[in-house]
Order: structure tokens, then C-alpha cells, then sequence
């Protein structure tokens, strides 16, 4: 993966002088509230933040103040992983359905080396440790997040625009927000095409009734209840496809429609997905039943676990993640018999 990541580079320089040529069409990244047009905006954003703001404080490094500000700054630039969230988890799925697998794995792990490395530069920096070394490693990342930008704006998005349809882009722009903004929208984007295509929306809505052995549901009361659980579920089939996602208030994870019918192991960090892997494996062979890990994240206490979903006859189905906040049961003390008034 780091030769790949390197070759990418490679090609970058290479036709540095020449993508502009090759592609000549019309750009959507010039059409107000377009998710292109936002994409670019935002990288403008990084960009601008990189030059005035970082940069000049960069050479007065000895400053209190300068420090200070340069913290803050770096606090703003972290908001840099909206951005790239956006593009792993709504963009790259539509390239994978085209059959372009290689450039987001690639970008997805030089998007990862730039997270940790801002993360290690902001914990020195807030320990008091802001030297000569910090100071390279920092000039060397503000380096990577340009050609980061270089890339997104003349690889990726030429490539996006060749085979995204409008219904594609419109998924994007209505499952931007679950993820957020680095900027606002210059505009109201309205596409060509009014509703996406039964291949590219997520799963059809059946009107009637599903009857389970147990009961029976509307699709409407199914879909609430499975909402209002106090945890989040994935659910993806025996062919290692996604299938299916609760869309709770308060989601530990991102998820958006687009990752339906999406590989699992594209769903991950490329440094995580050889631990993905071997859980299904483990998983879909009978090895395993189940498979817990448990992390500190953003002030939670994250519980996730990993299920074999098999039916009565014992053939394997596909794995049901259960992700949950579960410091508030931690804290939990003593016995509660009343009602709150």
C-alpha cells in the first residue's frame, strides 16, 4: 500500500502540467451548492487556512501567543476530517461501483496518515512540546494536506464527474449533512434528473405488511423500532455486502445510504481492514460466534460487537454489528424502583 501511495504521488507530479488538458468538459465544481462546487470550497477553506493563518505563525514559533494561536488553528484544521469523511463515505462508493477501487484506497490511506499525524502534532503542541522537530513535522503535513488537495481537485473529481449520473450526485448532496460541512453551500443545486434510480437509491420501501414469526409490523412502525434501539446496528449479508443500517438520533459512527450494496472491507480505514476481514472469516466459518472490542472515543465509552447471524438451519447469513455508548450504564449505581417525576 505505501508503494501504491507513492506511485500516486509520482503520477500526480508527472501530469501536474497537463491534467487540465485532459479534462476539457464541463465542470460541476463551478455550479454553485453542486457537492463538486462544495468539495472545491472546502479545500479552498484548508487551503487559506494553511496560508494565513498557520504558515505565518509558523515562523515565530517562540511566541507564547504565537503558539497559542497556532493551537487554535490546528483545532481548525482538525475539522479537515469532515471533509475527508464526505469523500470516503459518500464518493468512493460510486467509484467502487464503477469498478475504480485502487485511487480510494489509496487516497483513504494518505487521508489516515494525515489524521494521525495532525493528532500527534496537536498532543505536542498542547504538552508544551513545540520544537525544532515538531515544526518539521508539522511543515511536512501542511505539505501533504496541498497535495492532498491537488489530487482531489485534478484525479479524483475529474473521475467522479466522468461516472457519477445526477442521481448519483444528489445522494451525495442530501447525505452531506449527516455528515457536515467544513463551509456553507454557495448555492441551491438542483439536478437534471428528479429521483434516483431504484439501483443507486437505498433499499425499496414496501407498503404492506411484514410478518415475522412472531408478530407482524407496518414498514413504518418496523423501521421506528429499530430506530429507537438504544444502540446502533449494521447489518451485512453473507456476501459481504451492506445491507442495511439503523438510523438512530444519536449515531456512534457515520453511516450514509450511499454504503448500501457497498464491499465491507471498503467500509474501513485500509490499516483496519485486514482486522475487518478476519472477523467475517472467523464469523462465516462457525470459528467464532461473536466478537467484542471496546474503545474511548470523543468522552464515550464505546462497546462493539460483532454477531454471526444464521438461521435455523445453522447457515450463515451474514454479521450484525452492535455499536453502543455504555459509560452511562457504567455509572450506574445502587437500585432504581420509581419513576422519575
Amino acid at each position: 500500500m505505501e508503494e501504491v501511495q507513492r506511485l500516486c504521488d509520482v503520477h500526480a507530479a508527472v501530469f501536474k502540467g497537463s491534467i487540465a488538458e485532459i479534462h476539457q468538459q464541463v465542470d460541476p465544481s463551478m455550479i454553485p451548492g453542486h457537492p463538486a462546487n462544495t468539495m472545491k470550497a472546502e479545500n479552498s477553506f484548508i487551503q487559506t487556512l494553511i496560508d494565513a493563518r498557520i504558515k505565518p505563525l509558523l515562523s515565530n514559533r517562540t511566541s507564547k501567543t504565537s503558539v497559542s494561536e497556532l493551537a487554535d488553528a490546528l483545532t481548525d484544521l482538525a475539522k479537515i476530517d469532515i471533509h475527508y469523511s464526505k469523500k470516503e463515505n459518500l464518493m468512493f462508493p460510486f467509484l467502487e461501483k464503477y469498478g475504480i477501487t485502487a485511487p480510494p484506497k489509496v487516497m483513504w490511506g494518505v487521508d489516515d496518515e494525515i489524521r494521525a499525524q495532525l493528532k500527534e502534532i496537536r498532543t505536542q503542541i498542547e504538552i508544551g512540546q513545540f520544537d525544532a522537530q515538531t515544526e518539521n513535522s508539522l511543515n511536512e503535513l501542511l505539505v501533504k494536506i496541498s497535495e492532498m488537495i491537488y489530487k482531489e481537485e485534478n484525479i479524483l473529481l475529474p473521475m467522479l464527474v466522468e461516472h457519477m449520473t445526477q442521481a448519483e450526485w444528489k445522494v451525495v448532496d442530501d447525505e452531506s449533512s449527516e455528515i457536515g460541512q467544513l463551509v456553507e453551500k454557495l448555492g441551491q443545486w438542483h439536478p437534471i434528473e428528479d429521483k434516483v434510480d431504484k439501483e443507486d437509491s437505498t433499499l425499496a420501501m414496501n407498503q404492506g405488511l411484514i410478518t415475522l414469526p412472531s408478530g407482524v409490523f407496518t414498514v413504518d412502525e418496523l423501521t421506528s423500532v429499530l430506530n429507537t434501539l438504544p444502540f446502533d446496528i449494521t447489518f451485512v449479508d453473507k456476501d459481504d455486502k451492506v445491507k442495511y443500517f439503523s438510523q438512530g438520533s444519536e449515531r456512534i459512527f457515520a453511516r450514509t445510504k450511499s454504503i448500501i450494496g457497498r464491499e465491507v472491507s471498503n467500509c474501513h480505514p485500509p490499516a483496519s481492514v485486514h482486522v475487518v476481514e478476519g472477523i467475517v472469516a472467523d464469523l462465516k466459518s462457525g470459528k467464532k460466534d461473536h466478537e467484542d472490542f471496546w474503545i474511548s472515543m470523543r468522552g464515550q465509552y464505546i462497546l462493539i460487537r460483532y454477531f454471526a447471524v444464521r438461521n435455523e438451519q445453522k447457515e450463515y447469513l451474514g454479521v450484525l454489528e452492535v455499536t453502543q455508548n455504555i459509560k452511562p450504564i457504567q455509572e450506574i449505581q445502587g437500585e432504581k424502583r420509581l419513576v422519575n417525576s
